[in-house]
């Protein structure tokens, strides 16, 4: 267990760097905003698996580097308080940095989207239809960067400890959800929501979570997860 307990303290701290990083930096809030809309948007137009993967592979990217860029900025703010000519290099360098990738992320989705814009144009716009298994792991994704973003508004607690609203919540009412819709069977949704409330509940018993942090979370995972699968399936 200790080196499962050793993880899990530096999963958190690295969390804790992504939602500092969210919560500090408005270009990198954007960015998460951008990522969910620019996902959510090649589902809609229905983009093959290869481009999806691009999409999200430069979408990654993005979100590192503009991460790196805060971090190297804090580095620089730290080592020379004072204005210094080399540190405005350092600075403008790591900008740089992220303008080349959003540059190059824009241009890939410009390449890879143009396409299905201009057919809407000419055939009319419709949403394009996807598997079950699909809209779940998009589902995670749009789940997790709402957590994300919302904790970084409310700026309180830990990211695997605390704080609105509760990610572990979020995502075990989503997988309940993606579960109801993929099985259509009423005993696995009931055991997997059985599953989802005791992990809701183990939350509030260990004080990590407050009631409305909880409610909150579980909310928020099976609302998103739910109006995906209706516009996907």
């Amino acid at each position: 267990m200790k080196p499962f307990r050793q993880w899990l303290k530096s999963a958190n701290f690295a969390i804790e760097g992504i939602l500092h990083g969210a919560r500090t930096q408005r270009h990198l809030r954007y960015h998460f905003f951008s990522a969910a809309a620019v996902l959510v948007a090649s589902y809609i137009v229905g983009v093959t698996r290869m481009e999806f993967i691009l999409l999200s592979l430069a979408v990654i990217i993005v979100l590192a580097t503009e991460m790196l860029n805060s971090a190297v900025e804090a580095v620089v703010d730290l080592l020379s308080p004072e204005y210094a000519e080399k540190a405005r290099i350092a600075k403008d360098i790591a900008a740089g940095a992220v303008f080349i990738t959003a540059f190059g992320a824009a241009v890939l989705g410009y390449i890879i989207l143009f396409p299905y814009v201009k057919s809407i144009f000419s055939g009319g716009f419709h949403i394009a239809r996807h598997t079950k298994e699909d809209i779940s792991l998009i589902s995670f994704i749009i789940v997790l960067i709402f957590v994300i973003i919302a904790k970084s508004y409310f700026g309180k607690g830990h990211p695997l400890s605390g704080g609105m609203p509760s990610g572990h919540s979020a995502l075990a009412f989503s997988a309940w959800v993606c579960v109801t819709f993929t099985t259509g069977n009423f005993l696995a949704s009931l055991l997997c929501f059985i599953l989802a409330a005791l992990i809701a509940h183990s939350r509030v018993a260990a004080k990590v979570h407050s009631v409305w942090e909880v409610v909150a979370g579980g909310l928020m995972g099976s609302t998103l997860t739910f109006l995906l699968f209706k516009l996907f399936s």
